[in-house]
């Protein structure tokens, strides 16, 4: 593993294994890739490598146009959804998807995930997106680039900015997230499955729960992300 991007593969295996240790992850189905824009190159894990036999130099450095740069295994078969984004959200700096249950039951569903609680309103102020299944021609043509189009279409109908909705569903696909870093795609990989599974048990217990009223979701938002946000050290 030559030095030059040593510290961005330790960062992308790392943020991989998290993944996998959070159980996110089914077998090897699931990724999280981290930007080195000084370079315009980003990190991923290779495809179809288990989890319990990844080492940090097995994950391959590729450019914004999918070319390995760095690495001898082929990256992951999400690499153009990864590119795509890096592409055009230039401040986010790791991309993650999973196959986790609850996220990809909502996708399955073509459903948002409604905002039910504060455990939702601490991330963002509305809806998880879940964007329509992907159209015919798309899927023929070059499917995974055509998935970060799927995303990014998603966000300009609805009018959503993706510095505040890090995260969103393909319908009948799964979950994408994203954030600063790898380890922010992560954690709110982590957050969108914990509030897919609480969204689905209130509906199980009460299908006509109200939605979290705008009182609430104003205060838990702002009290970690407004200009007067109080929460932690």
């Amino acid at each position: 593993m030559g030095p030059k991007y040593k510290s961005l593969k330790e960062e992308c295996y790392e943020a991989n294994m998290e993944l996998n240790a959070l159980g996110l992850v089914i077998y090897t189905f699931g990724n999280v890739s981290a930007v080195d824009r000084e370079n315009s190159v980003f990190a991923i894990k290779p495809s179809g490598v288990p989890y319990e036999t990844l080492k940090p130099e097995d994950i391959v450095i590729v450019d914004y146009d999918n070319q390995v740069v760095e690495g001898k295994l082929r990256p992951s078969s999400d690499t153009k959804t990864h590119s795509y984004l890096y592409k055009n959200w230039e401040s986010i700096g790791g991309v993650a998807h999973t196959h986790a249950m609850y996220s990809v039951s909502w996708a399955q569903a073509q459903l948002d995930i409604p905002i039910f609680g504060t455990t939702h309103a601490d991330h963002l102020t509305q809806d998880i997106p879940c964007a329509p299944p992907m159209a015919d021609e798309l899927i023929e043509g070059n499917y995974e680039h055509n998935t970060g189009i799927q995303i990014l279409d998603c966000f300009k109908e609805r009018g959503l900015d993706y510095h505040e909705v890090e995260m969103i569903l393909i319908g009948n696909h799964g979950p994408f997230a994203w954030g600063k870093n790898a380890a922010k795609a992560v954690y709110n990989t982590k957050v969108l499955e914990t509030v897919a599974q609480m969204a689905y048990l209130t509906l199980q217990i009460n299908p006509d729960a109200p939605r979290l009223k705008e009182s609430l979701i104003k205060k838990h938002y702002e009290r970690k992300h407004g200009k007067n946000a109080y929460y932690g050290q």
